[in-house]
């Protein structure tokens, strides 16, 4: 006795008999991508130029003064001296980061106040930069 032919349904048709795609996939070549340059806005800067370098030269005549700090602040940065309060501490301003390259930014804690301070296991005074608020520190 044979056995009867048995039809598979279309979906189990082997893989042979598909035909080709239509037409061939676009392979993405870099030299067309740079046909189509990145358009980005270079200047979101409402602000005029002349109120940025005014800002830049008082925060240059700020630099190099020293400060005392006089708000209750605890830095937790320092190896060396863990949980250090700088409460009364007198250091320099090193630098003023409101304005970056022309730009003013908004820097929360813009002044960069550079502390030395006397550790018990060190030979030398630790050099300790923190940044800061106008209204934390009083000048000197």
């Amino acid at each position: 006795m044979a056995t009867p032919a048995t039809t598979l349904p279309p979906s189990y048709a082997p893989i042979a008999s598909l035909s080709p795609p239509a037409r061939p996939v676009p392979v993405f070549n870099t030299r067309t991508a740079r046909r189509f340059p990145c358009r980005v806005a270079l200047s979101t800067d409402l602000s005029s130029s002349s109120e940025i370098e005014e800002e830049e030269q008082r925060a240059a005549a700020k630099i190099g003064k020293r400060v005392r700090v006089t708000a209750p602040l605890r830095v937790y940065h320092v190896q060396k001296a863990p949980d250090l309060d700088l409460n009364g501490l007198e250091g320099v301003i090193k630098q003023y980061v409101g304005v970056w390259k022309g730009r003013r930014i908004s820097a929360n804690l813009p002044f960069k106040v550079e502390f030395q301070i006397a550790v018990p296991e060190q030979p030398r005074p630790v050099k300790v930069v923190s940044h800061l608020k106008e209204e934390e520190f009083e000048y000197l």
